[in-house]
């Protein structure tokens, strides 16, 4: 068994990416499981990526972002110092592994984006733009939806350094603004939601490609497609919808106000940074939404504020 730094034994290896991959291991000093993400030998910058990621999310402390726990490097075999990210060790299925089977239900789309909502505005608080949301990086825990995945996060305003021709962040859910390589702002991480909220809804994109040349082409040429009838949804989800996909940022709700009008509409509850609410946080519990064996489970709010009367207020 593979141990990093005499602490960390690496004990099954639970996901492989083109630039890392993620285990599950033990740490020995405080006898607890934790997820372990590996950065591949050989890739450019790699140590300054993944501490910029450890330092990104581990200013996050929020329910549904998954917290960060320690940065270091590794030896490889051919002696050179690879980083390592060691990170909560979140249980369950990514939300791509559940849509595989098709579109959810909109009550529990709706429940799940807006813990997402939740996790971004906590980011957002602090500055922080994730640039990949996408279902790959949302995790659904019996304690509810947890973010992942800082590794190409950016402070707010910051210009894009990668080189022309090249874009950050999974295409099918890129504003239009990051097309053009336009500063980072959390207005683009709603366009993102809003593509993830359609899909969730609908098993599909809101565009019409089978590649991604053919992605760009077609969002330069016709805004997305309307949502199709969805019996039950009410109204101001689609809209919501509608606006987080709106070529132009300033038309698109913020985190806040987004996972206020996911919740009302069905009667949840959501975890927002504390200095962006003017009313008392008191303690609740919160229901897990997804399933009914997790719905019985239920996790005590740290920050979990009542929707009632926050919207006239932000």
């Amino acid at each position: 068994m593979r141990t990093l730094d005499g602490r960390y034994e690496l004990e099954q290896r639970i996901g492989v990416g083109g630039m890392s991959e993620v285990w599950r291991a033990h740490d020995t000093v405080l006898d607890r499981p934790v997820a372990v993400k590996v950065m591949s030998p050989g890739q450019d910058s790699s140590v300054e990526r993944i501490r910029a990621e450890a330092r990104s999310a581990a200013r996050l402390v929020h329910p549904n972002v998954a917290s960060v726990h320690d940065f270091g490097t590794c030896a490889t075999p051919l002696g050179r110092r690879t980083p390592y990210l060691v990170m909560e060790l979140a249980e369950g299925e990514t939300l791509a592994a559940h849509l595989r089977a098709g579109p959810l239900d909109w009550r529990i789309t709706v429940r799940v984006c807006a813990e997402v909502c939740a996790a971004l505005a906590a980011a957002h608080a602090h500055g922080i733009v994730h640039r990949d949301v996408k279902p790959a990086n949302v995790i659904l825990t019996p304690a509810g939806a947890k973010v992942l995945d800082f590794g190409i996060a950016t402070p707010t305003g910051a210009t894009d350094p990668t080189p022309d021709g090249m874009v950050v962040g999974t295409p099918a859910y890129l504003a239009p603004e990051q097309l053009d390589r336009a500063p980072a702002t959390p207005a683009a991480d709603m366009y993102a939601l809003g593509v993830l909220l359609y899909y969730c809804l609908t098993g599909r994109l809101p565009y019409d490609a089978d590649s991604a040349t053919q992605l760009f082409d077609s969002r330069r040429r016709r805004p997305p497609r309307p949502l199709p009838e969805i019996e039950g949804l009410p109204p101001e989800v689609a809209e919501l919808c509608r606006s987080c996909l709106t070529d132009d940022p300033a038309q698109r709700p913020t985190s806040l106000v987004a996972a206020l009008v996911l919740a009302e509409a069905v009667d949840a509850r959501v975890y927002v940074p504390m200095h962006l609410s003017r009313a008392p946080a008191p303690r609740h519990t919160v229901v897990s939404p997804w399933s009914d064996r997790a719905a019985a489970q239920v996790t005590e709010a740290a920050v979990a504020v009542d929707r009632t009367g926050q919207l006239a207020e932000h």
